[in-house]
């Protein structure tokens, strides 16, 4: 996977390609999915949600340009994985999952891989999570319709936001770097995320 499906396709930050190595990605998928786990596209996680696809897990983490200090949101919990993958590069990552039933099973599988590093709230992901901001990266794993201000607010100085954000059938992936009170905006590619529902996001 990482070697054909990543660095292949230009995922060259060795820490990156590291952490997507150690991962055991076939472990958050159900047991009937997991001859699947490895190839390069999303996979149903149940409650309509997905494991996004390897390729996407390793670019969104490269261009949050993490270090071992750094404090991470991520929007989107899922399965865990995405959240497993930062845990290898960050010194904290906090998640945040709509979906009660999907953060329950993120915790077990993230404390089989001792991640103890990550913190899982189940809430409006659309809002961020403001007692522990601001943070060096956030990272949504579902796609907007603008980007929440909240998560702008939260972004520390010099700390990037890595965001799909479009309409409900296709997004682009935009990084928002924050210098003091300016933000930068770049776009990276087009990419298909469920949507991000809340109160700054798409409505049910």
């Amino acid at each position: 996977m990482v070697a054909h499906q990543l660095a292949a396709r230009g995922i060259s930050a060795p820490r990156v390609l590291e952490a997507m190595r150690s991962v055991p990605r076939h472990i958050f998928v159900e047991e009937a999915l997991q001859d699947s786990a490895y190839e390069d596209y999303p996979i149903p996680i149940g409650e309509g949600q997905t494991i996004s696809q390897p390729y996407m897990v390793a670019l969104m983490t490269e261009l949050l340009d993490l270090n071992a200090e750094s404090v991470v949101l991520e929007i989107g919990t899922g399965s865990g994985y995405q959240a497993a993958v930062l845990a290898q590069l960050a010194k904290q990552v906090y998640s945040v999952e709509r979906i009660g039933k999907l953060a329950a099973k993120a915790r077990i599988v993230l404390d089989q891989l001792k991640c103890y590093n990550v913190q899982i709230r189940v809430g409006d992901g659309t809002l961020g999570w403001s007692d522990h901001a601001p943070y060096n990266g956030i990272v949504v794993t579902a796609g907007a319709p603008a980007v929440p201000e909240a998560l702008n607010d939260q972004l520390a100085d010099n700390g990037k936001l890595v965001i799909p954000v479009g309409n409900r059938f296709s997004q682009v992936l935009q990084i928002i770097t924050k210098h003091t009170n300016r933000l930068d905006t770049k776009t990276s590619c087009h990419c298909v995320f469920v949507k991000l529902i809340g109160k700054n996001g798409w409505s049910e």
